[in-house]
């Protein structure tokens, strides 16, 4: 693993090029930059993932603070930038299809990683069917706060589709959390979670297990970024934020997490590039329970 660290936090990310960090990788997660752990000095292990504490989990499901480049519309399925099932996935390399109806990664990126004393830097650029493009992802730390930017440049010839998410996997207390959103932010009525006249969302009640959870689209309020404030086991509390307003944000969560995941969904013209910071500031820990999170 490649490593950050200051006085405060350590911020421990996945080397794409490291054979056994790519056992922990997959189709879904961006392998440049990918966030698997935050240590706060004093708290402990920060950010957990849907399979917590499991040491090696199901790519697919990962941990810590994975972003991803869809290779296909959410919803629909639509493939985006493969053909037949070739192609490349933004982030990951080129795939084809595989046995399960997947794709599989026959090519990763090429990643040319570049260390300062507060920040990683990954570059790549990829080109397949007509579409090539160049991506940079920085992870940088500031006291007990992690920024993560990421920029596309589309320089191919076709309108490059751009749908990215976050999916930060956020610590619960004896599996629940509280998580504050923008005012000008909603949701509809439903059966996971309650939005009080203060815009604090929390659980009706305690997800059991693995499989059992509840995933749903919030209202993201006109010209309003995210800004979440989020109750923390060991933490007095995190603040996650964006610089952009998300085209939609879904929350899901279960017996051992819970994630806010804001999207961008749109297309590149070629010679035109998009760039976009997510900010996570750990404020310092107060007298919480504490939640016996343990390193895997």
């Amino acid at each position: 693993m490649l490593f950050l660290g200051n006085s405060r936090i350590s911020v421990a990310l996945l080397d794409p090029a490291d054979a056994e960090d790519r056992k922990r990788q997959g189709t879904r997660y961006c392998w440049g930059g990918y966030i698997w752990q935050v240590t706060h000095r004093e708290a402990g292990p920060v950010f957990t993932g849907p399979e917590w504490p499991e040491a090696k989990p199901k790519p697919f499901n990962g941990q810590g603070l994975p972003e991803s480049f869809r290779h296909a519309q959410f919803g629909s399925g639509r493939p985006l930038m493969l053909e037949q099932g070739h192609g490349f996935i933004i982030g990951i390399g080129d795939v084809a299809p595989g046995p399960d109806g997947d794709v599989v990664v026959v090519r990763p990126c090429e990643w040319s990683i570049t260390h300062a004393p507060s920040a990683i830097e990954f570059c790549t650029a990829q080109s397949r069917n007509g579409y090539t493009c160049q991506v940079t992802r920085r992870v940088m730390i500031d006291g007990a706060t992690v920024s993560s930017t990421t920029s596309i440049a589309n320089v191919g010839t076709r309108p490059l589709p751009l749908h990215w998410f976050a999916h930060p996997f956020f610590a619960l207390t004896d599996r629940l959390l509280t998580c504050e959103l923008p005012a000008t932010w909603g949701m509809n009525e439903n059966v996971g979670y309650t939005l009080d006249p203060a815009h604090r969302l929390s659980f009706r009640r305690r997800f059991e297990n693995i499989d059992d959870g509840h995933f749903e689209r919030l209202k993201v309020g006109a010209s309003t970024p995210l800004r979440a404030i989020l109750s923390h086991p060991k933490l007095s509390r995190i603040i996650f934020s964006t610089d952009f307003v998300p085209d939609w944000c879904p929350v899901w969560g279960n017996n051992n997490t819970w994630s806010i995941e804001p999207y961008l969904e749109t297309e590149l013209a070629p010679g035109t590039h998009r760039a976009w910071t997510l900010r996570y500031e750990l404020e310092q820990a107060g007298a919480a329970t504490p939640s016996g999170l343990t390193p895997p």
